[in-house]
């Protein structure tokens, strides 16, 4: 099948630098939490805090794709979606902003091109270079990045000189395809031995009730890495129907998808956009992002943050008054920022105006977000959006239904909101004919799937 792109697409390295039974209409998804992903080949390169599991992409695609399609994640993360659509033998098509997480999605889709003894051959030359030069005692000629700051030293003396000699081998790597696998490895294992860790948030590791890490066989760390990457390439090659199916990774925002996508080119629609709960992916990631050399300094980021599905809230906190930008009929989410913004009015940019802000900002972004599916689907195709409630500042906010709705407000259709996960499992919306408040009652964070259709 010919792929879903408009010409002038972007190349990601042009710049280096268990189902709980909820149904609905008879139907049940698979718990779509990424936790099962950690130990299955392919996906378990790349720890990170959000996304799905492989066993709700692949019940997907066994409910809603003909053989050969084309599968868009307007979100991609670290490539959940993209792998197991080219392990179905279907094209896909990933947006991803955070440079650090596209790569993971290249590199994950592309890896098993690269030759089984060539690569081996690599990994051994990199272990003899790294145990000849700590044998010698070589001060490394590779810096750290001089942009990166943090309160405490990020990596001990003698972590960083083997931190350096590692890299220094990696730069060196003349294949383009290999050096980007040895650079995930390194980067998908760096905080590791470094003095911070993910609480889940990046921080200290003191603060955490951890010690600081003096020393570490950084080297081994990275070869055990690839040599696990390189046995699940034999593994994915083997498991490969179609060699001729491809993935696109645009390294950028969906919401310049017009730039990429012919309209009404793509299938089905898996994805899961952040969550209205302010987990900062561009801060998580900064680590990854000044040592891959994606940034330099903190203004690099400014764009990833601007550009960013629903802002963050220290990015919108002190605007003065940020509304919807459309309204939305027979919904309490008007009410609802209205009530958030009531709230500890006495503590300024903390209080509730600043998370109002951030609330009216990620519902704008959800519209145009519903906008871009409505253009890409084909007529007929379907999304579906993996997507949480949340709780700010005490205020319930039932954010899959919202979503819907607004949805249904770019004209597609709302078939039914599913809810794989969650302790109180309620009805959906069906046809969005009947609404239901879920966690009306009391707070309670659940996940859900939106099911979108094109009209």
């Amino acid at each position: 099948m010919p792929m879903a792109f408009r010409t002038g697409q972007l190349s990601l390295f042009q710049n280096e630098g268990a189902s709980n039974g909820a149904r609905g209409n008879g139907t049940c998804f698979s718990d779509p939490a990424f936790a099962s992903n950690k130990t299955l080949s392919v996906h378990r390169w790349v720890p990170w805090i959000a996304g799905f599991s492989s066993d709700f992409v692949r019940d997907a695609f066994d409910r809603h794709l003909r053989p050969g399609g084309v599968v868009l994640d307007p979100f991609a993360g670290v490539g959940t979606t993209l792998v197991e659509a080219i392990l179905r033998g279907h094209d896909a098509v990933g947006f991803e902003i955070n440079p650090y997480a596209a790569l993971a999605c290249r590199v994950k889709t592309t890896a098993h091109r690269l030759e089984d003894d060539a690569l081996m051959g690599e990994i051994r030359q990199f272990q003899s270079f790294y145990q000849e030069q700590l044998r010698l005692g070589r001060r490394p000629n590779r810096v750290p990045p001089s942009g990166f700051k943090t309160r405490a030293p990020f990596y001990s003396p003698k972590v960083m000189a083997k931190v350096l000699l590692s890299l220094e081998f990696i730069d060196a790597i003349q294949d383009s395809d290999t050096r980007h696998l040895f650079r995930l490895a390194f980067s998908s294992t760096m905080v590791q031995y470094s003095n911070y860790s993910y609480e889940p948030s990046l921080g200290r590791r003191v603060s955490a009730g951890k010690n600081e890490i003096e020393d570490f066989p950084v080297g081994e760390t990275i070869a055990a890495k690839l040599r696990e990457m390189a046995e699940d390439i034999r593994w994915f090659r083997l498991n490969l129907p179609d060699d001729r199916v491809q993935a696109q990774v645009f390294n950028g925002s969906f919401f310049g998808c017009r730039e990429h996508l012919r309209p009404g080119s793509i299938d089905l629609v898996v994805t899961s956009p952040p969550y209205l709960n302010n987990y900062h992916y561009n801060r998580n990631t900064r680590p990854q992002l000044y040592w891959l050399g994606y940034v330099s300094s903190p203004a690099d980021l400014r764009h990833l943050e601007l550009d960013n599905f629903g802002k963050y809230w220290q990015t919108v906190r002190e605007q003065e008054n940020l509304e919807l930008n459309f309204t939305l009929p027979d919904s309490s989410l008007t009410d609802k920022l209205r009530e958030l913004r009531a709230i500890h009015g006495e503590k300024g940019v903390y209080g509730g105006n600043g998370w109002a802000n951030y609330a009216a900002s990620y519902f704008n972004d959800c519209l145009r977000f519903a906008e871009g599916l409505s253009y890409a689907l084909r007529p007929g195709g379907t999304a579906l959006v993996v997507i949480g409630n949340s709780i700010l500042q005490g205020v319930l906010i039932p954010t899959d239904q919202y979503f819907a709705k607004i949805a249904e407000r770019a004209g597609l259709e709302a078939v039914e909101v599913h809810v794989p996960r969650a302790t109180r499992v309620g009805s959906s919306i069906i046809k969005s004919g009947v609404r239901v408040e879920k966690a009306a009652e009391k707070h309670q964070l659940y996940e859900a799937v939106v099911e979108l259709r094109r009209r």
